[in-house]
């Protein structure tokens, strides 16, 4: 994996995550795909359980999702980056943003096999708008 050949998944992360767009999102992602949402839940394991995931959360309960991302390094197979991000959660209305750490490692196609993720949330009552 090369430093501009991660920037471009993560961007992809970003406009798949933005749009709630779960199609888009799970083209990223191998068939064998290991999906760790936080350190201590079991992960979400092949495209289906992650296609479901991004389903009932981006696409379903997101809106005015922002997604921005600094690419720390790659080393080797795995590129980690820092990213933000924010939304107004659909039912209640309410302010979430996001900072996090994520280690996405490659398969030979490009595509990400173990995703891992690190993130802590501040959420605010009754968005404005």
């Amino acid at each position: 994996m090369e430093l501009d050949r991660f920037v471009e998944w993560l961007d992809g992360y970003g406009e798949a995550w933005g749009g709630g767009n779960p199609e888009a999102a799970v083209a990223l992602f191998s068939d064998e795909i290991r999906y760790f949402e936080t350190p201590f839940d079991e992960p979400m394991s092949g495209k289906d359980a992650v296609y479901r995931y991004w389903r009932e959360g981006a696409g379903e309960s997101q809106r005015d999702v922002k997604f921005e991302h600094e690419a720390m390094a790659v080393v080797g197979n795995q590129g980690l980056a820092k990213w933000r991000a924010s939304f107004v959660r659909i039912p209640s209305g309410n302010r979430v943003e996001l900072d996090g750490f994520l280690v996405a490692e490659f398969d030979g196609t490009g595509k990400c096999a173990t995703f891992r993720e690190w993130w802590h949330r501040r959420e605010v009552d009754g968005a404005p708008g």
